[in-house]
């Protein structure tokens, strides 16, 4: 017994993770996370190791939870649960306990400050997220809804950053509703890849 960490692993990571989430990486100081996690600095230490490991713990459980999130969304066809999923992550109106945006996407852009398991936990994570965009474009594909020829690759970088950018840009002032003016209009590289795609002749002739 008196190996086993006294004190609740669930809470402690999650406390973490709001401080990370809110403040970043090389930001969120030593003293900040074992004031907000109740523990003392060896209690952290010896359950972590340090701060890099205790990030990369924080950021593998908020990816998996994202992962999750984003796996449970369905619709009748594979557009509407990509469209789905963009307004799933859509911040509501009025206050959040949560801090505002996407860890991932923070994580992503102080990649450079992070040390390299970290890196590798942050990287996990993002193509994660592209693996289940990449997944649905490819069976709108295999069912009909998207030629062929579509850029699977780059349509799920398009919606990535979409679905980052929507979940940070309230810091920076967009409404709830310019955001889903946002969505609608990633929406419109879904039928314009098609076209892109179609067979040159066929094009001449539609026109």
């Amino acid at each position: 017994m008196s190996g086993k960490p006294q004190f609740d692993d669930s809470a402690v990571i999650n406390s973490a993770m709001e401080v990370f989430w809110r403040h970043g990486y090389a930001a969120s100081s030593i003293d900040q996370l074992t004031t907000a996690m109740g523990l003392s600095r060896s209690s952290m230490y010896k359950r972590f190791q340090d701060k890099d490991g205790l990030f990369q713990e924080v950021l593998s459980n908020y990816a998996q939870r994202v992962l999750k999130r984003m796996n449970a969304i369905q619709a009748g066809t594979k557009r509407q649960q990509l469209e789905a999923l963009l307004h799933e992550f859509l911040p509501t109106a009025g206050k959040t306990a949560r801090p505002a945006g996407c860890m991932l996407a923070r994580s992503c852009s102080e990649m450079a400050d992070l040390p390299p398991a970290s890196q590798a936990v942050a990287r996990e994570g993002l193509t994660g997220q592209r693996t289940i965009l990449s997944g649905i474009l490819r069976e709108a594909v295999a069912n009909g809804e998207l030629a062929p020829g579509s850029d699977i690759d780059g349509l799920s970088w398009h919606f990535l950053g979409v679905l980052h950018a929507s979940m940070n840009f309230p810091q920076a002032g967009a409404t709830p509703g310019e955001l889903r003016r946002v969505v609608d209009l990633a929406m419109l590289a879904w039928p314009l890849i098609e076209d892109a795609t179609m067979n040159p002749r066929r094009r001449r002739t539609n026109n």
